[in-house]
């Protein structure tokens, strides 16, 4: 059983996603099997608000080299979150 802390990893801060904010749009890694619904509970659950809209999406690992070896970072998942109008997550105020 998958916990809302399993899923939901960590925000990203960044540029864009800050600018998305004043649309009321949250970014956040999660667990790369989570699915919309379970990534929307799992908001709700932590953060006490109301989700309207959930969008994921994948980010492909990059290739890194150190001299002739060549590797990858890992594939991260991506989900946007809308929240209801009024609702807002403190931890990201103040950014």
């Amino acid at each position: 059983m998958k916990t809302a802390y399993d899923i939901i990893l960590r925000p990203i801060i960044t540029e864009a996603s800050t600018d998305a904010m004043a649309l009321n749009k949250y970014t956040f890694e999660v667990a790369r099997d989570a699915n919309k619904i379970e990534i929307r509970n799992a908001v709700e659950e932590i953060f006490k608000v109301k989700v309207t809209k959930v969008n994921t999406l994948w980010r492909r690992g990059k290739e890194k080299r150190r001299g002739n070896s060549v590797g990858y970072t890992p594939d991260r998942k991506k989900a946007i979150v809308t929240l209801a109008a009024g609702d807002s997550i403190e931890l990201f105020e103040g950014v």
